[in-house]
């Protein structure tokens, strides 16, 4: 067993546990699913890494993150937009083929922009920032978006709950300020483990924290 398996088992573990015991006779138990919060982030090509914090630097880790081979750096840039800036923001690696950087909706108006709300890689209508590192800074066209909260899931999971890849489903949650997220979308990958990514704005408006379990509802 690799890894990403033991990680997938150990998810799916912790749904087991969580789950009535009632709910073994005859009916498929609902599907939970621990909450991963995602404050705003940049990941950098290899270009803007060069420009950022120069030639033929690597990204240093500090720690992984759930979803493998993925990791926060100790690397941190300012982004700035046209009204203001927002300094020590985060660099996840690994590296990518293009620089992203996700931001909150709050963020737009500190920096004056418009980012979109869209899935991870979707680009084409992203904003524009300049991003400044310790060697220098570049400005990026179609680079900022605000992340549409999602699912990762193996292809088995997503099999056992007859769950496709890209499906829209709608997630409960419990608690003092819980209540129903709609529109949140799947994404299916044998890379992936359980995990619903949510910005910080979402998880504090429903007192949703990092590992918190959230239900997926009937789809």
């Amino acid at each position: 067993m690799n890894l990403t398996q033991a990680k997938q088992l150990a998810d799916q573990l912790l749904t087991n546990l969580n789950t009535p015991a009632s709910s073994a006779f005859g009916r498929q138990a609902k599907l939970r699913v621990p909450i991963g919060v995602s404050n705003r982030h940049v990941h950098l090509s290899r270009e803007d890494m060069d420009i950022l914090f120069g030639q033929g630097t690597e990204l240093t880790r500090l720690r992984a993150v759930k979803q493998p081979g993925q990791f926060a750096a100790k690397e941190m840039v300012t982004i700035k937009g046209p009204k203001g800036e927002i300094q020590k923001v985060r660099v996840l690696g690994p590296l990518r083929k293009e620089t992203q950087i996700e931001i909150s909706v709050g963020d737009n108006y500190v920096l004056g922009i418009q980012a979109p709300i869209c899935m991870s890689g979707e680009l084409a209508n992203a904003e524009s920032l300049e991003i400044i590192g310790p060697q220098g800074s570049v400005k990026k066209d179609r680079c900022a978006i605000v992340a549409w909260r999602h699912i990762h899931m193996s292809p088995d999971l997503a099999l056992q709950y007859d769950i496709k890849d890209e499906q829209k489903v709608s997630v409960a949650v419990s608690g003092n300020r819980g209540g129903v997220l709609d529109n949140v979308i799947v994404r299916v990958s044998p890379a992936f483990v359980l995990e619903m990514h949510i910005d910080v704005e979402e998880a504090n408006a429903l007192g949703l924290a990092n590992d918190a379990l959230v239900t997926v509802m009937s789809n």
